[in-house]
């Protein structure tokens, strides 16, 4: 049987498994969402003008910068989202700094509203030279504080391997949120974005066979959105949050044409810096993780730290891989005291 009838058959077997009660169970699971109580946050309403950035190899890149009410600070906080995620994953971190301090946000290449990259360009390291080429077109003078998330954090390790020299001069701090460098079971982070049937033992040339099939297992996704709802909520949090958050990450989850999904995924299975990321000891550097993390778990955050000297661990009890959003209190708390630390150490070189 051919990949198209494999989907099918998977959509078949969907169907007949709704049949025989998973669906009701997956209906009570989402209405249980539904019904949690929680403010409801404006999501991706927090923007301001666009900025187009080219990427080293052509790639146009969606940068926004919120530029702060006094212009009293020099320092430039670089907000990198992860995986199949964009720039809005950031919202609550985007309204507390705010008019505060000089925040810069991009959607990472084949992401939100970017441009497709080819499908070669689709690795860490590219994202990596993205990083600098935003940093390059939009903060040319004072010192940046970098803050990755997920695919993000892997992005910022990728950068100081590529450019240690800008580590303690252009660089002064940053944050590694729900990441981490290297071993990495890349199947785990699918869970939201494709039907489980489809994830077991997958390697980079199955995803490549896939992708091929994108256009089907882009209408998987939209044919069992209730089920996708509720495997958000399992993997993405820890406790219950309220619903809007589960459906905001679920938008942008399956605004993520498959397509994309399966280019980065060989390099996520790759991906192997822990021996290199001591570079970021230079700088202040915080790392945070979330206890019921089912993505990537508390233990990468535990050995970044190790690895990282001198840096400073947030361990959310509790909280799930989309902790910025889940304990925003908590991160962006320690995200004030992480700039805090970087503008002290910025001003005495």
């Amino acid at each position: 049987m051919g990949l198209t009838g494999r989907i099918a058959g998977t959509v078949a077997g969907a169907a007949g498994l709704a049949a025989a009660g998973t669906a009701l169970r997956v209906a009570q699971r989402r209405r249980g969402i539904s019904r949690r109580d929680g403010d409801s946050a404006p999501f991706g309403s927090l923007h301001s003008p666009a900025h187009t950035v080219i990427a080293d190899d052509g790639v146009p890149l969606h940068v926004e910068v919120d530029e702060p009410d006094d212009a009293g600070s020099s320092l430039t906080v670089v907000f990198i989202h992860g995986y199949a995620l964009n720039l809005d994953c950031w919202h609550f971190q985007r309204a507390a700094f705010r008019g505060l301090v000089r925040t810069v946000y991009y959607d990472q290449r084949s992401h939100g509203r970017s441009g497709r990259g080819s499908i070669t360009e689709g690795t860490i390291d590219q994202l990596g030279h993205d990083l600098k080429s935003v940093i390059d077109a939009v903060v040319p003078d004072g010192p940046v504080v970098l803050v990755g998330h997920s695919m993000g954090g892997m992005t910022i390790v990728a950068f100081a391997e590529l450019y240690p020299e800008l580590i303690g001069d252009k660089v002064a701090g940053a944050a590694l949120i729900s990441t981490t460098a290297g071993g990495l079971d890349p199947s785990r982070m699918l869970f939201p974005m494709v039907p489980s049937r489809l994830t077991s033992g997958l390697t980079g040339g199955t995803m490549r066979t896939l992708a091929r099939g994108h256009r089907a297992i882009d209408g998987v996704r939209r044919l069992g959105r209730s089920i996708a709802t509720v495997v958000t909520d399992a993997f993405a949090f820890g406790d219950e949050v309220p619903a809007g958050y589960v459906e905001f990450v679920d938008d942008m989850l399956s605004a993520t044409p498959f397509q994309v999904v399966a280019e980065f995924f060989p390099g996520f299975r790759e991906f192997d810096r822990f021996d290199l990321v001591g570079v970021l000891g230079e700088v202040p550097t915080t790392i945070i993780g979330g206890t019921a993390d089912k993505l990537t778990s508390i233990g990468h955050s535990r050995k970044l730290h190790s690895r990282i000297p001198g840096s400073t661990l947030v361990e959310c009890e509790g909280a799930g891989h989309m902790v910025i959003l889940e304990r925003h209190g908590q991160v962006n708390a320690s995200l004030d005291q992480l700039l805090a630390a970087a503008s002290s150490a910025a001003g005495t070189r």
